[in-house]
């Protein structure tokens, strides 16, 4: 029979750190709370002390550090400062060993949980559960860790969805809830509905009235700050931003879409634009307007036409950015004349006809003044209407051609298809990590070329979303257009600013003899000033 004698391990395999050396192992502690509330306050405080007297009593330990978050949600480990800089610390050799309260107290996150603990183990350091008395070290560590971390994802997920289901369902319903304090135009009513506030209803209305005159929203912006009207958030200064967003709020036209947003994940807790991946709810008439279907119509049209227009938008009043030079291109821009004597008045020409520069020719095409131009719009409307049931049924028909959405909407359809398919890969990839000790390099590579070939894909879908999109706003044109030109019951008299914006786009000066009128349906005709 064979001697053979046992040779034990006089190194740890994990920390590397000879089994017989008597050095105190550097210790730091992990400590959370999800909330700022109070009491939670205190609970974080308490942990805190509690870790860094726990580690200074032991002999054979080095105190590091307690590292802490406090007010921060446990499903994420992206925004929690504290635990990455513990983290880099480990990796950096600064720590071997990390005690924490729970294994919900460290992540709710299966993912970022395994990750980190493996990540640590690799690098020599060792995480101590103290509720679940697991040392991650040990060989049953990762089994339990597994279950444990499970379990308490499956928590955060199921409370995440019983709050997003009632806020659904109360959507679906027709309900919705909003800030009144940051929300200028509406009051809540005794009964919890919408109420409109007159006197800040005036200000909305004039915010409307002003972009269809042609002002910017840069311009309106300045406006209401010189005036000394409060923002929705009651400050002193305007923004563009805060004057789109209540051009685009289709809530001032009395009616209201549920869920533009969602959340993406329980996980992240990050809030998308809803892309057609959830349900939207529209209610109609789901209280008082501010301002009608039509006049939010228009400006929704005139925020379109502006974003077409190549370079600067010159917003000063309706006929900005509308009126073409026929020679160069450019626009027409409002030019004050004899300013200081009885002869003042304002005419509109080429803003290029006189720049001054090596190689530039004069434009020849003609200064207009106001009379004229409306004059001309009158005369090309009162051609229009002639023949407007011809004109309309040729319309609709080219409103079902340009605007259908069936074929881009199958395609779309399709690439969602393949992109749930990849979607189940990288969950089961997830999973399979999750249970599977793998190498971690080469998951973090077939993750990311799956995540690749998602983003792609998600690509496509919001290029044929973009297009539908498009085409909705077409459609939207067409029957604005329609509409107007139903309502006309005889030959226009006098220039009107509505029926202006809803159906010219735009005005070319060739001469005094040819100036064409433009249509948003294509057609032009051409009269004189």
């Amino acid at each position: 029979m064979r001697n053979v004698t046992v040779i034990p391990p006089s190194i740890d395999r994990y920390t590397t750190a000879p089994i017989s050396s008597k050095a105190k192992r550097k210790v730091a502690a992990y400590a959370r709370v999800s909330t700022e509330q109070e009491e939670q306050q205190s609970s974080y405080e308490a942990q805190v002390d509690y870790y860094t007297n726990y580690i200074k009593s032991r002999d054979d330990w080095e105190f590091v550090s307690v590292y802490a978050d406090a007010g921060i949600t446990g499903t994420s480990t992206c925004n929690r400062e504290g635990f990455k800089r513990m983290i880099n610390d480990a990796i950096a050799g600064k720590i071997d060993l990390i005690i924490t309260k729970s294994v919900s107290r460290f992540a709710r996150n299966t993912v970022d949980s395994l990750t980190n603990i493996r990540l640590l183990k690799e690098h020599g350091t060792e995480i101590f559960f103290e509720k679940e008395q697991i040392w991650t070290f040990q060989n049953s560590g990762e089994i339990l860790l597994t279950l444990l971390v499970s379990m308490s994802q499956e928590e955060s997920r199921s409370i995440s969805e019983n709050v997003l289901w009632g806020v659904r369902k109360k959507m679906s319903d027709g309900k919705f809830s909003m800030s009144y304090s940051t929300f200028l135009g509406y009051d809540k009513g005794e009964d919890g509905t919408l109420v409109i506030n007159e006197e800040q209803a005036v200000v909305i209305r004039k915010i409307y009235k002003l972009y269809l005159e042609g002002l910017s929203t840069h311009t309106i912006a300045n406006i209401l700050t010189e005036e000394g009207i409060k923002t929705p958030k009651g400050k002193d200064k305007w923004s563009q931003s805060t004057v789109l967003s209540i051009l685009t709020n289709e809530k001032y036209s009395g009616n209201a879409v549920l869920q533009k947003t969602y959340t993406e994940s329980f996980l992240t807790h990050k809030s998308v634009k809803n892309d057609g991946r959830l349900p939207q709810y529209y209610v109609e008439d789901s209280h008082p307007a501010i301002v009608s279907n039509e006049i939010f119509e228009l400006v929704q049209q005139e925020r379109e036409r502006r974003k077409k227009t190549e370079g600067h938008y010159s917003g000063h009043n309706i006929f900005s950015s509308k009126i073409i030079c026929g020679e160069c291109g450019h626009f027409y821009g409002s030019k004050l004349w004899h300013s200081t004597d009885k002869y003042r008045c304002t005419v509109y020409r080429c803003n290029q006809k006189y720049k001054k520069g090596e190689g530039h020719i004069k434009c020849g095409t003609p200064h207009l003044k106001e009379e004229q131009i409306k004059a001309c719009f009158i005369v090309a409307v009162n051609e229009l209407i002639k023949n407007k049931n011809e004109i309309i049924s040729n319309l609709e028909t080219a409103k079902k051609l340009l605007c259908s959405n069936d074929s881009i909407e199958a395609e779309c359809s399709e690439l969602q298809k393949e992109l749930n398919v990849i979607v189940n890969k990288v969950q089961m990839y997830i999973s399979e990590n999750a249970r599977v000790v793998q190498d971690q390099a080469e998951y973090r590579s077939r993750y990311n070329e799956l995540v690749g070939k998602y983003e792609s894909l998600k690509t496509q879908i919001e290029e044929k979303e973009q297009l539908i999109s498009d085409n909705i706003a077409k459609s939207r044109i067409f029957d604005v257009f329609i509409k107007e030109l139903k309502k006309q019951q005889g030959l226009v008299t006098e220039f009107d600013e509505n029926l202006w914006c809803s159906l010219v786009e735009t005005m070319t000066v060739y001469s005094k003899e040819k100036i064409v009128v433009r249509f948003k349906n294509g057609m032009e005709i051409v009269t004189a000033k």
